[in-house]
């Protein structure tokens, strides 16, 4: 039995963290679905620039949407959701068998909004209603500013990937909002059951903090907060808040782990896999981890629900210098930042494509 089986067996679902036309078209995604138990997907800016960039895929797509009008974020929207409402087709019959649970795919709002909090939830409406898919998840950044962005989309009944999230107490806050979204539904006799997912970066805690720890605490911090907050959701899930909420039929916000590739190349690629196999969570892997895990990787047993060696592990990388607290803001600011340069370069990428495109058009009409 492959290792992703596995993993899906104990209650984990395995996410591609990954999309392109191509993926679609060859029908790889249809077979990561069939034979590594892939149960849904997430995307964001820098994958789509990527996908645009790497080759001919879109360039009809993109032609085609300009002459009609299109451009810049209206032309990249409709062009994503393109290959979104496709796969979450694809994933239907998962969505379907699970009762929502699972079979999801995510599109993000613009990065520029993540400080425009009006804005973020005009944005989540307006992508919700042209996807036209109710397993597609829109995604808001768990910033300070996205927080009550979050907890309106949930009352609108929008289902909401949060997105951006570092520390145990980021996971706090968008699981707040979540629980207060869904609570004022109940409140105005709407149904309860709005999808949503927590996502917590894992890789970036260590790729930021390894040259300031010794070597044996290398690539410990990023597992030791994803323990402290497998702890505290597991927590929330026994709470007698969220036990009122599930008997009024409201359904679990799911942790899920974002950022597990690895990125030392010292150790195993499938390290973070491993280490967060854990029931009613998810892993959004990128599509060379993803292979890795299938080919080689090894479970070592479930996570502890009582956050296993996490405390003691966090308590030495302080001792050792590194304010945790102070990296978590600085994460997820500067990830923040890094999605809005990956956006301004979709989008010049787009208009590139788009004036290069017009040109040989151009110079291929009859003289």
């Amino acid at each position: 039995m492959k290792a992703t089986r596995q993993l899906h067996d104990l209650g984990q679902s395995l996410w591609l963290d990954n999309i392109t036309r191509s993926l679609l078209d060859d029908g790889t995604l249809a077979r990561y679905i069939a034979e590594l138990s892939v149960t849904g997907l997430t995307s964001n800016p820098s994958i789509f620039d990527a996908a645009i960039g790497s080759g001919d895929a879109y360039d009809a797509g993109i032609r085609a949407k300009s002459a009609a009008g299109l451009a810049a974020e209206t032309l990249f929207t409709e062009l994503a959701l393109e290959d979104l409402r496709r796969a979450a087709d694809l994933f239907r019959p998962i969505f379907q068998a699970t009762g929502g649970v699972d079979g999801w795919v995510s599109m993000e709002v613009s990065p520029l909004l993540a400080a425009d909090t009006a804005g973020t939830i005009a944005a989540a409406r307006l992508i919700h209603t042209q996807a036209a898919r109710d397993n597609l998840f829109v995604k808001i950044p768990g910033t300070p500013e996205g927080i009550p962005a979050i907890e309106e989309a949930i009352f609108l009944g929008i289902p909401i990937n949060v997105t951006l999230l570092f520390s145990c107490a980021h996971y706090q806050a968008a699981a707040e909002a979540y629980l207060r979204g869904i609570e004022r539904r109940l409140a105005a006799g709407l149904d309860p059951r709005v999808g949503s997912v927590a996502s917590l970066f894992i890789s970036r805690w260590d790729v930021a903090s390894n040259k300031q720890l010794p070597p044996a605490l290398h690539n410990r911090l990023g597992i030791a907060v994803g323990q402290q907050t497998y702890r505290a959701y597991r927590a929330l899930l026994a709470s007698a808040r969220w036990q009122k909420l599930a008997a009024a039929g409201a359904m679990p916000q799911r942790l899920l782990w974002a950022s597990t590739g690895t990125k030392d190349p010292s150790v195993v690629d499938t390290l973070y896999v491993s280490a967060l196999a854990a029931p009613d969570t998810i892993d959004t892997m990128p599509e060379k981890t993803l292979n890795a895990f299938a080919e080689h990787g090894q479970l070592h047993g479930v996570m502890a629900t009582d956050g296993g060696d996490a405390d003691a592990v966090l308590a030495q990388i302080a001792a050792a210098g590194v304010d945790v607290d102070a990296l978590a803001a600085t994460l997820q600011h500067d990830g923040a930042q890094a999605f809005v340069t990956s956006w301004q370069q979709l989008l010049q990428r787009i208009a590139d494509k788009t004036r290069s495109l017009d040109h040989a058009v151009a110079g291929a009409a009859p003289r």
